[in-house]
């Protein structure tokens, strides 16, 4: 015998479905160059930065935009570490202006804490990239292969500053050794 569910109790199985994706759409209806538009995205909760991203399964692809509020003298990085929460093994991909003045997009593999930066490969597929800065952020896209096509990956963000053309090292203390957070790229579910 299936009992009549109370109206009460119906209003309440869908307020989940109906809260979540009004504040998914908070950083939805931002706007990005060339009409690029993406799935799903999260606030990161620390250095003013936000992560968007569309999943591709059929390919194990995630198209990626990461916006953080920087002055233009600093750079920002978002990363992937396939193997690790922190900052040695992430991935990173890193926006900044160069020596030229010009904005770019490198790549980089950490792999201890006194880096050179420089543009190298990643352990997994990076397919495209590139950045932008327009008021006071940039903006890093790409698109990439999720690293052994796991939907759910240690990220990390940071910001610092530039010296010579090229990103130094950041701050060691408050937000900066807090960037960190597993993303689900199926769900959204940042942890």
């Amino acid at each position: 015998m299936v009992l009549p569910m109370r109206p009460a109790m119906l209003l309440l199985s869908f307020l989940p479905s109906l809260i979540l994706p009004c504040l998914a759409q908070n950083c939805l209806s931002d706007t990005f160059s060339n009409n690029r538009l993406y799935t799903r995205c999260s606030s990161l909760g620390r250095l003013n930065a936000t992560l968007y991203w569309t999943y591709h399964p059929s390919n194990g692809t995630a198209d990626i935009a990461y916006r953080a509020q920087q002055e233009s003298s600093g750079f920002v990085a978002w990363a992937i570490n396939p193997s690790s929460s922190g900052m040695i093994g992430a991935n990173a991909l890193l926006a900044f202006h160069d020596s030229a003045g010009t904005v770019t997009a490198i790549t980089y593999l950490f792999s201890n804490f006194t880096p050179s930066v420089r543009d190298s490969n990643l352990t997994f597929r990076v397919y495209s990239r590139e950045a932008e800065y327009s008021n006071g952020k940039y903006t890093i896209y790409s698109t990439v292969a999720l690293p052994g096509n796991r939907t759910t990956l240690n990220t990390v963000w940071q910001a610092g500053q530039v010296s010579g053309g090229v990103p130094v090292s950041h701050a060691l203390s408050g937000d900066n050794i807090r960037s960190m957070a597993s993303t689900n790229f199926l769900s959204g579910v940042l942890e």
